[in-house]
């Protein structure tokens, strides 16, 4: 048999944000347990405002195309056309590419 409860709907609006908050909370104290490198905010904003990952994170990270193209054994011309969008690289490739950047391949996906 199914126990329930019956309360106002802003009550449950109430908890249920509560829930969120708790949930962020933890968040929180699990990243100030064991803190990682966060992405600058100006940073962020150009991912969301659709500029290419690939070129986001080489400028986070200081490197001109040639430079990251020694760094990760990736041609220029293909770190150029990715982040452009005219081509979207093999796995290995954005895995040899996120390697040279220190981050993890979902970021350039």
């Amino acid at each position: 048999m199914l126990d329930t409860v019956t309360i106002p709907r802003e009550e449950y609006d109430r908890l249920c944000q509560a829930a969120e908050d708790l949930e962020d909370l933890r968040v929180v104290e699990d990243y100030l347990a064991d803190p990682q490198e966060g992405i600058p905010h100006e940073y962020v904003v150009r991912i969301l405002d659709g500029e290419a990952p690939l070129r986001v994170f080489r400028d986070w990270r200081g490197f001109n195309q040639s430079e990251l193209g020694r760094k990760s054994g990736v041609h220029r011309v293909q770190i150029a056309d990715i982040e452009a969008g005219r081509k979207t690289g093999s796995v290995a490739t954005l895995k040899k590419l996120a390697d040279a950047l220190d981050i993890r391949i979902d970021d350039l996906v």
